[in-house]
Parts: structure tokens; sequence; C-alpha cells
């Protein structure tokens, strides 16, 4: 089985849809996935994803198989009251509601706090850090998977452990329309890594594309392994270069560059 991990296009985010640029980059990202053998596409909830995957629907002149809760952004998003000592592990806080500070997403959190703290590289425990130990990331993440595997277990590839019991071999391509967050936890729980080297470590452009296969190596067991990450070639292809959505400042004094 393959499955494809689609970013939503460039965001307009106040209004939960594309921008001008993203709905072109939706429509080049769907001559790239029209001529495509897709068996089911399963959209996020939100708008800038369900936007993105209808230019590629419209193209197959098909309908979502399904509109999934569970794939919208990664909600995990800490409440710290004031001396919470994971305040400094925010560079801005503006957010604030009866006394409570809401700072931005977990990728947003500064590198010279989570690089300190070896637990957030760790497949497991990163569950006894203090950001899980202050949010609802652990029970969202699990949230997140469990439903991921109940889905992969209907196309025939049941979680067990860390591998999958096969009950159906097939080589049915699955699509994916969703958020960089959410992208992360699904590659997080595929390949048996920390969601946060992950959330800090990579940048996928919107429209990109992430590719991973099934390998059954022995009879019955899968594993996955991605071939591709982030793939945004039908971008260049067509003559159009990323926007910068998902990055930080490449120099601190580029105040042009998201900070």
């Amino acid at each position: 089985m393959k499955l494809l991990i689609i970013r939503h296009g460039d965001p307009d985010y106040e209004h939960d849809t594309l921008t001008e640029r993203g709905w072109e980059e939706a429509k080049i990202l769907a001559t790239r996935l029209a001529p495509m053998d897709i068996k089911d596409i399963y959209v996020s909830i939100l708008g800038r994803a369900r936007d993105t995957a209808s230019c590629t629907l419209k193209a197959m002149n098909r309908t979502a198989t399904a509109i999934c809760d569970w794939m919208q952004e990664f909600p995990a998003i800490p409440e710290f009251k004031e001396g919470n000592p994971l305040l400094s592990a925010y560079p801005d806080i503006r957010q604030r509601e009866d006394g409570v500070l809401r700072p931005p997403v977990i990728w947003d959190i500064l590198p010279s706090y989570w690089t300190q703290h070896e637990e957030y590289y760790h497949k497991n425990n990163w569950r006894q850090s203090e950001i899980c130990a202050h949010s609802n990331m652990e029970q969202c993440y699990d949230y997140v998977t469990k439903s991921f595997d109940a889905l992969l277990a209907e196309h025939g590839y049941e979680r067990c452990g860390n591998l999958y019991h096969v009950t159906h071999a097939n080589t049915d391509t699955l699509a994916f329309f969703c958020h960089f967050g959410l992208e992360c936890v699904l590659l997080s729980h595929l390949l048996g890594i920390s969601p946060f080297p992950l959330w800090h470590g990579t940048a996928f452009a919107p429209t990109s594309v992430s590719t991973i296969y099934t390998e059954e190596r022995q009879k019955g067991i899968a594993s996955f392994r991605a071939a591709q990450l982030g793939d945004i070639s039908h971008l260049y292809k067509a003559g159009m270069e990323p926007s910068f959505s998902a990055r930080f400042c490449e120099t601190y004094d580029d105040q042009s560059q998201r900070h």
C-alpha cells in the first residue's frame, strides 16, 4: 500500500482558506495527482485542506472518501499561567484569556529550550516532558494515531506493537490532504520516532507530497518506509517557487521572513 500525505496550499489562516498563490499551487498539484490511480482520498475538516483537495477532486470528477476531524491541524497548545516554567520556551506570547496565556503551537517553541531536554528526542519519553505535563498534547497525539490506525486497518493493515499485521495485502494508493503539524504526527507514528525532531527539523512546503510505502519482507508483517518527504517537484516543473510557510527566518536580521 502507498500513502500520499499532502500539505494544503499557501494558507490564509485568518479565513481558513487559501491565498491567491495557494489556489494556484493547488491547481498545479491537481495536474500531478489527477492522473494517478488513487483509491481513496481523505481530507481534513479544515477549510484550507478542503480547498486544496477540491482542485484535485474536481480534476478527477470525484468526491472525498471522507472528511476527517482527526486530520485537522494538530491542536495541542499548552495553557500557561504566570510563573509556568515553559514561558521561556516561546519567543512571543500574545493571547491572554482569563489570566491564561495561550502560546503559539508546539513547533514554535525555541530550539534553545527543547534541544536541552533529551526526552524530546526519545520515541517514548517525550510523553514525560514538561510540555505534555502542561498541555493536552499526549491525548491529542493518541487520538490522531488511533484514528489513523483504525483507517489503515480498514485497508488491511492492523497495528501490532511497532509493526502492522497484514490482513489484506494490497498496492492501493491512499491520499491524505492535511497540515504540517499533523503530517509530522503521522510520520512519527509510522516511522517510530519522536514528533519533536520532525516538527522542528522539517519544513514541508505548501502542497508538498510525502510518499510512504508498506514493506512486507516477512509474510503477514509490514512496516512503513518513506520514499519521498515534502516533494514539491510539481511546483518547480510549473516554474513556481515554494512559498515560505512553515519556515522561520533564514537569518535573524531578515525581518521580511517569519520570526
